[in-house]
């Protein structure tokens, strides 16, 4: 059975760098699988993507030797379930807010005794390499489970958040959690509301020997993020890096001048 080389870097203090994928493109993802970011995080919760367009990306990143990784729409163990099942090496939890979500999740990603994940499927064995009854007696060790702390009734409520057995991370959305403090919202800001909340969630996760995670939007936030003590940093999305490549050579060639593109 293959590792999860992300959940090993993360517990072995080191960082880990991938990025979002948006577009709802199996090609696409096989393709970004080539790039040399330890993972990819397709996106089900502000994307396209459905679940079996999502198991169809989670093969061909895998087969190119990247985590697979997914952002659930929304905390249930419905979503959990079927995107473990279909090949997923690891979940991203948005909009974490309480101690009882974070246990909630828990218990839907690991098997027993850990949590209540019920047996079934194909896809998770064949996407580690391996055989399903290998892959029973091991995901718990392999499936990477990142709680999203993006709202400021989390910051409020971190350490008994952190403090839940079975998470490997947290992960800092930066947009959503300025937006709950009433600012636009932003990947980076000097707002100290914002830049105090960073603060105290991290100082929380050092506490308890939780891993941190964030969003940025360039390499050079990232540098700067991992310097800080983040370890778990996804770099904008693949279809903010298209953008943004293809902006830079229409506006080289004097031409697009008045159009705006996403970067995110």
């Amino acid at each position: 059975m293959r590792t999860n080389i992300v959940r090993k870097k993360l517990a072995a203090g080191e960082a880990s760098v991938g990025t979002w994928l948006t577009l709802s493109s199996p090609t696409a993802a096989g393709l970004m699988a080539r790039t040399g970011f330890d993972w990819l995080t397709v996106d089900l919760e502000h994307g396209p993507t459905n679940f079996e367009t999502a198991a169809q990306c989670f093969t061909n990143i895998a087969a190119q030797g990247t985590v697979p990784l997914v952002r659930i729409p929304w905390n249930t163990g419905e979503n959990i379930k079927r995107m473990l099942d279909t090949g997923a090496w690891g979940i991203i939890v948005p909009m974490i807010k309480s101690r009882a979500e974070v246990e909630a999740a828990v218990r839907a990603t690991r098997y027993g005794p850990l949590g209540e994940r019920s047996i079934g499927g194909q896809l998770h064995a064949a996407s580690f390499d391996t055989d399903p009854a290998t892959y029973y007696s091991r995901a718990n060790e392999e499936i990477l489970l990142i709680i999203m702390i993006e709202h400021v009734a989390a910051v409020e409520n971190i350490e008994a958040i952190l403090s839940v057995p079975g998470i490997d991370g947290y992960f800092i959305g930066p947009n959503d959690l300025h937006n709950s403090m009433g600012k636009p919202p932003a990947f980076e800001s000097d707002d100290k509301e914002f830049c105090d909340a960073l603060l105290h969630v991290r100082a929380a996760a050092k506490k308890l020997g939780i891993p941190s995670g964030i969003h940025v939007s360039d390499a050079n936030a990232a540098k700067r993020r991992i310097a800080e003590g983040y370890q778990f940093i996804a770099v904008t999305s693949e279809t903010g890096m298209m953008l943004t490549k293809a902006k830079q050579i229409a506006g080289e060639l004097g031409i697009g001048a008045n159009r705006a593109v996403a970067k995110y």
